[in-house]
């Protein structure tokens, strides 16, 4: 295996990883997106109101890392989406489809028991670029 080196991304326009990790990494032509919660990253606080509210802002601190890799959601080929309350699922499918069109990308959705800082909503992804 070819030795490849890492590129770290970095943006002030998602909130700064509040933990020993990137923001994304890019490995050749594929790009991996560390998990966003629901931080406005001017406060670095968690967005207030419902769970599409803080699905929206997840994306949108997404889309952000997406665009500083050199790439946009449509380059997505896996997401993650973690939710505290699988009940929220079919709002969160609702925001997905404000910012992803067909053909979607692969996706695991998992109810986990906590997120950081109390948020109910966490997506990760991998995009490729070429």
């Amino acid at each position: 295996m070819p030795n490849m080196s890492r590129q770290i991304i970095q943006t002030d326009k998602a909130p700064a990883a509040i933990g020993p990790y990137s923001q994304a990494v890019r490995v050749g032509d594929t790009v991996y997106l560390s998990g966003q919660i629901p931080l406005d990253p001017a406060t670095g606080l968690l967005v207030e109101g419902d769970i599409t509210a803080q699905a929206r802002r997840a994306f949108d601190n997404l889309r952000a890392v997406c665009e500083a890799a050199g790439g946009s959601l449509e380059r997505i080929v896996r997401l993650g989406l973690y939710l505290t309350d699988l009940d929220h699922f079919a709002a969160v499918n609702a925001v997905m489809g404000e910012y992803f069109r067909a053909p979607y990308p692969a996706r695991s959705t998992i109810e986990v028991s906590a997120l950081p800082r109390g948020a109910g909503f966490e997506v990760d992804a991998v995009m490729v670029l070429d």
